[in-house]
């Protein structure tokens, strides 16, 4: 992996690379616009390589968009996008981050996420367009809880 890769927030601009880098790696990308000020790019120059985007929800957090360029899939560019995201809402007040996934559940694991019943997500969430109607129903939810 290039040194001169940065973990930095996304910009306005970004948002075509991004779904593009989303398409290829059959991630949904419905209304990621709304999230861009909470989006981070894996960036080389003007070449985007990466992302990790959250959604707030007052002090709950969907992670989602979690993407690494085929190329770089295996250099620890995921584990960087996926710390600054959860950094990120750390310090924006975030105590309960939650996710979807169908193939990443071991993956999400590390970073202390756990497999939960969809039912106990808070309403704020399950409310958003990730829950409602872009990933199915068959998704594994998973949660990472700070507040203990």
């Amino acid at each position: 992996m290039s040194k001169n890769i940065r973990i930095e927030k996304a910009r306005e601009d970004d948002l075509p690379e991004i779904l593009c880098l989303l398409k290829i790696s059959d991630l949904p990308n419905a209304d990621l616009s709304e999230h861009i000020t909470s989006t981070f790019v894996a960036r080389e120059g003007r070449k985007i390589f990466g992302s990790a985007a959250l959604e707030l929800y007052g002090t709950y957090a969907l992670l989602r968009s979690v993407a690494v360029a085929p190329e770089y899939r295996g250099t620890g560019l995921g584990e960087r996008l996926t710390h600054a995201a959860l950094e990120f809402g750390k310090a924006s007040g975030i105590t309960h981050f939650f996710l979807l996934t169908e193939t990443a559940e071991t993956y999400f694991a590390r970073f202390g996420f756990r497999t939960v019943d969809r039912s106990v997500i808070p309403a704020e969430v399950k409310e958003s367009t990730q829950f409602k109607s872009v990933c199915p129903e068959s998704a594994l939810a998973m949660e990472l809880c700070l507040a203990r």
